[in-house]
C-alpha cells in the first residue's frame, strides 16, 4: 500500500514540476489564446467561470500533449543515448583494463629489475664484508708472522747464547780438569 502511495506521490510531483515549468517556446495559437484571454479580462474586468474553466482545460490539454510528445522523444533519444553511453563506457573500460594490464606488466618488470639490483648490492656488500673480514684476517696473520719473526730472532739469539754458554762451560770444564790433575 505504501509503495502505491509513493508511486502516486512521485507521479504527481513530477507532473507538478513539469506543469510548473514554463513552456520552452509557445506556439502561435497559445500566444493568440493568451492575448484573447488578456483582452477579455481587460475589457470586462471579470472573467466568467466558464471562460476560466475552458482556459484551464485548454491549458491542461496543451500541457499534456506537449509533455506526451516530449516524453516520446525523450524515450527514443534516451534509449539511444543510453545505448551509446553504455557502449562508450564499455569501450572506455576495455581501454582502462588494457592500460591496467600494461601497468601490471611494467610493474612486474620493474620489480624483477629491482630484485636483481638488490641481489647485486647484497653480493657486493657480502663481497665487501668478506673482503673486509679477509683483510682483517690478513692483518692478523701478518701481525702473527711479525710476532713470530721477532720470537724467532729472540730464539736464535737464545740458541746462540746457549751455544756460547755451552762452549764456555766446556772450556771451563777442561780448565778445571787440567787444574785438578
Amino acid at each position: 500500500m505504501s509503495s502505491l502511495y509513493s508511486r502516486k506521490d512521485l507521479s504527481s510531483r513530477s507532473r507538478k514540476s513539469l506543469s510548473d515549468s514554463p513552456p520552452s517556446s509557445p506556439s502561435p495559437s497559445t500566444k493568440s489564446f493568451r492575448q484573447d484571454r488578456a483582452s477579455r479580462s481587460d475589457s470586462s474586468g471579470v472573467e466568467s467561470p466558464s471562460d476560466r474553466l475552458s482556459a484551464r482545460t485548454g491549458t491542461y490539454t496543451r500541457r499534456e500533449n506537449r509533455l506526451a510528445s516530449l516524453s516520446k522523444t525523450d524515450d527514443n533519444s534516451a534509449s539511444k543515448d543510453y545505448k551509446k553511453l553504455y557502449e562508450d563506457a564499455l569501450a572506455e573500460n576495455e581501454k582502462l583494463k588494457s592500460r591496467l594490464d600494461d601497468s601490471k606488466l611494467e610493474l612486474t618488470k620493474i620489480r624483477s629489475q629491482l630484485d636483481r639490483v638488490a641481489q647485486k648490492q647484497d653480493r657486493i656488500s657480502e663481497r665487501s664484508t668478506v673482503f673486509e673480514s679477509e683483510k682483517r684476517e690478513k692483518e692478523a696473520l701478518e701481525k702473527k708472522v711479525s710476532d713470530m719473526e721477532e720470537e724467532l730472532k729472540v730464539l736464535t739469539e737464545l740458541k746462540s747464547d746457549n751455544q756460547r754458554l755451552k762452549d764456555e762451560n766446556g772450556a771451563l770444564i777442561r780448565v778445571i780438569s787440567k787444574l785438578s790433575k
